[in-house]
């Protein structure tokens, strides 16, 4: 097992954090937090209407303040936001507090799995797939460099990636 307690799930939206993070925290038997619906009980509104009404920078304020929070526990599992990681001081609390998993999932599956979703604002009155490529340019080598661990999951269930997770945290010398 890594030594630290705490794993955090970072990765574009779409690549399946969220659903990935639940799986995983019930198979570790620990608690599973959601950086996104932190900010959504605290603020009382949802993440797209943070980002129409204050804009992104007042959001990614707002993600730190909950990200220096939930990694000064112990035992959790987190999904971050896909942004999460453009922040310095993020990367530093994630790296040193936790083990880093990167969940890799090409732009033709994230097209895929986000072509219905309205909720995304960063998707909002623009073209997905160019929205996405873009992010990805800009986002990828920072979720490689601060992860431990980096997990496929394009063409994989939430149960498949949840287990091979478990199964290399566990194997890790």
């Amino acid at each position: 097992m890594y030594g630290r307690p705490n794993i955090y799930l970072v990765g574009p939206m779409g690549s399946g954090k969220t659903a990935v993070g639940r799986r995983l925290a019930a198979l570790l038997d620990k608690q599973f937090l959601d950086t996104d619906a932190e900010i959504e009980k605290r603020t009382g509104v949802d993440v797209r209407y943070i980002f129409e009404k204050e804009g992104e920078a007042r959001f990614r304020e707002r993600e730190r303040e909950v990200i220096a929070e939930l990694t000064g526990l112990d035992g959790v599992v987190v999904a971050t936001g896909g942004g999460a990681v453009l922040d310095p001081t993020n990367r530093e609390r994630l790296t040193t507090t936790g083990t880093v998993v990167y969940l890799e999932t090409s732009v033709d599956a994230l097209v895929q799995r986000m072509r219905s979703n309205k909720t995304r604002p960063l998707l909002m009155n623009t073209d997905p797939r160019s929205a996405l490529e873009r992010l990805m340019t800009a986002r990828q080598p920072l979720y490689e460099a601060v992860a431990d661990l980096k997990v496929e999951t394009t063409g994989r269930t939430v149960r498949a990636v949840a287990a091979d997770i478990r199964q290399r945290l566990t194997a890790a010398p």
